[in-house]
């Protein structure tokens, strides 16, 4: 299975994975630049799918089903409690979908909208996949826009126990931004400087962050390590009412929401 990171917008990325012949589209919320990479690969359109309901991933959907259609028809894989234009299958945590050959386990995420799943799956021979939308980012969150602090941690916890070894695949670059805000929260994290140094140097060599690795985020992102006596004491000054991880990643996310 081959991954790759379609820059789409101006900070999102299109995840399209395909075997050399045939594709998926992991939330196309514009269809141009997917139309590009599938003939620029000569690859088939087999199936679109969706994390959640926003309009910059979904936005492309329309364009693309002619597409679709003429590749022989396929799928259009979304989450159950969310409207998902030209839906097909309707899924929810627990439900399991085979995709290119891999099974991809479905997971609840509610906290950024009320209804968002993610997509875990392990190609053979190959490191396991995560497609998880605006849940996780490289060293951050999604804002929570229909659901609770406790909703989101409570997702990002089910995120972390995946393998270490999981590949991170979120839908914006947004990681160096989210590891300066890290960097305020979590000040004496060595990791975490050296993950700037190299992202840094991918940005300034025009490539992407992600995808990233679980590893690299249970040690970096602030968002993953509520319990850690740093980040704890970084979020009590910032207004977490008290040592818990919900109150922790409550304060943070409030404080990230206004960070410059």
């Amino acid at each position: 299975m081959n991954l790759v990171a379609v820059p789409a917008f101006t900070d999102n990325y299109i995840w399209i994975l395909h075997d050399g012949q045939a594709a998926l589209v992991v939330d196309p919320g514009e269809a141009a630049p997917v139309q590009r990479a599938l003939d620029e690969r000569s690859l088939k359109l087999r199936a679109i799918v969706v994390t959640h309901h926003h309009g910059d991933h979904v936005g492309g959907i329309e364009e693309l089903l002619p597409r679709l259609r003429r590749d022989g028809g396929g799928p259009i894989f979304g989450p159950a409690g969310e409207s998902i234009p030209h839906r097909t299958h309707a899924l929810r945590g627990g439900d399991g979908v085979d995709l290119l050959g891999t099974r991809f386990e479905v997971i609840d995420v509610p906290g950024h909208t009320a209804g968002h799943i993610a997509y875990f799956g392990q190609p053979t021979g190959q490191a396991p996949l995560l497609l998880c939308g605006d849940t996780l980012f490289g060293g951050g969150c999604g804002r929570l826009f229909e659901g609770t602090p406790a909703q989101m941690h409570a997702s990002l916890d089910a995120l972390a126990a995946l393998p270490s070894a999981t590949r991170v695949c979120c839908a914006h670059e947004y990681t160096l931004s989210n590891l300066r805000f890290a960097l305020a929260a979590d000040p004496d994290n060595a990791e975490l400087l050296d993950r700037i140094h190299h992202c840094e140097a991918l940005r300034a060599a025009g490539q992407p962050t992600l995808p990233s690795t679980l590893a690299q985020e249970l040690h970096t992102n602030p968002f993953l390590r509520c319990r850690e006596p740093a980040v704890v004491a970084s979020a009590r000054r910032h207004g977490a009412a008290s040592d818990s991880a919900v109150d922790v990643f409550a304060a943070l996310r409030a404080w990230k929401n206004n960070f410059k």
